[in-house]
């Protein structure tokens, strides 16, 4: 053998054990790191259940979900608070709003693991006893809904409506109030029980 193979007088060749040698550190470094990226999906696998604390209404709720559980689901199906409706499930037809710090939020598209360590606040939230919250009280004495199903939304959509500052005139309050859709057309007295309950609201 030529010595430019790099084979020496015993016929040892220089080239052939280098790349063996490579190949062989090689493997036991692709093995460690397969395996460590089987831990990094098994760790993120988004179908493993997760364990998560909400506090709904002022009370901590433990809960062992699917990651991607929403809030809503988190409240009709594991909380069992049905008063939030799924409408659309699209974020746009408001059915399922609550507020999160105080912030209007559509459930149906804010995964519930975002809103661990914030207060989340449903329909059910609202009274106090056997006291309506005025805006409850101002939808029943202006009739407004029909069928009832957007009106859970409507109401926690109008509480942060009031809250917000945007309850001064007719407009505002159809302008601000215009991601709650009402299939019935009750919208004139949604109006009109917003202007009921906004100055009880402010003062509290």
């Amino acid at each position: 053998m030529s010595e430019k193979s790099g084979s020496g007088p015993s016929g040892f060749d220089r080239r052939a054990f280098m790349a063996g040698a490579a190949g062989s550190a090689l493997v036991p470094m692709a093995a460690r790191a397969a395996a460590q990226d089987a831990n990094v999906s098994a760790a993120s696998d988004p179908a493993l259940p997760v364990d998560v604390t909400l506090r709904v209404n002022g009370k901590d709720k433990r809960l062992h979900i699917d990651a991607r559980t929403t809030v809503l689901d988190a409240l009709r199906e594991h909380l069992k608070l049905t008063g939030s409706k799924k409408g659309c499930d699209h974020g746009q037809c408001g059915a399922c709003t609550v507020l999160i710090d105080d912030r209007r939020v559509v459930s149906c598209l804010t995964l519930a693991l975002a809103a661990e360590g914030q207060e989340i606040t449903t329909i059910e939230g609202l009274a106090t006893d056997d006291h309506l919250h005025p805006m409850q009280q101002a939808f029943v004495d202006n009739d407004a809904f029909q069928c009832g199903y957007c009106t859970p939304g409507q109401i926690m959509s109008a509480v942060a409506c009031v809250k917000e500052g945007h309850a001064g005139s007719e407009a505002d309050i159809r302008e601000y109030m215009s991601g709650n859709i009402c299939r019935c057309a009750a919208y004139p007295n949604i109006v009109a029980a917003v202007k009921q309950a906004a100055p009880e609201i402010m003062k509290g």
